[in-house]
């Protein structure tokens, strides 16, 4: 359980930031230098090699090193585990909503019939 909660936390806190998430998108289309990727997103090499770090930590992005010029490209992780706890708090919340819906359906109907009642 630790392990798993420490991957969410890890994959959430990563997704958390603008960047990362637009970088995430930009590596969905192709690979990119670190370079092209500070480039894209106008900031300083030191900033984005920050970024791709966290990405790289929770395992949504690796990067290889040749020469000069260090690649990131998407990983290889695939997000179930993050799905599966979005999927079971969505249903969640939807049962809660569906509930109140029912409670709003109620008072609504009881108030009608007390509109109706009064004009009698």
């Amino acid at each position: 359980m630790v392990h798993y909660q420490a991957r969410l936390d890890a994959t959430f806190a990563a997704l958390a930031d603008v960047t990362r998430r637009g970088v995430l998108e930009q590596l969905g289309g192709s690979d990119a230098s670190i370079t092209d990727l500070a480039q894209r997103f106008h900031m300083t090499l030191t900033g984005m090699k920050k970024h791709v770090s966290i990405l790289e930590q929770a395992g949504l992005v690796t990067t290889e090193k040749v020469g000069r010029v260090r690649t990131c490209r998407l990983g290889l992780r695939r997000l179930e585990e993050e799905v599966a706890w979005i999927e079971q708090h969505r249903q969640l919340w939807s049962a809660r909503f569906d509930a109140l819906d029912e409670i709003v359906e109620h008072l609504n109907r009881k108030e009608r019939a007390n509109a109706r009642n009064k004009r009698r």
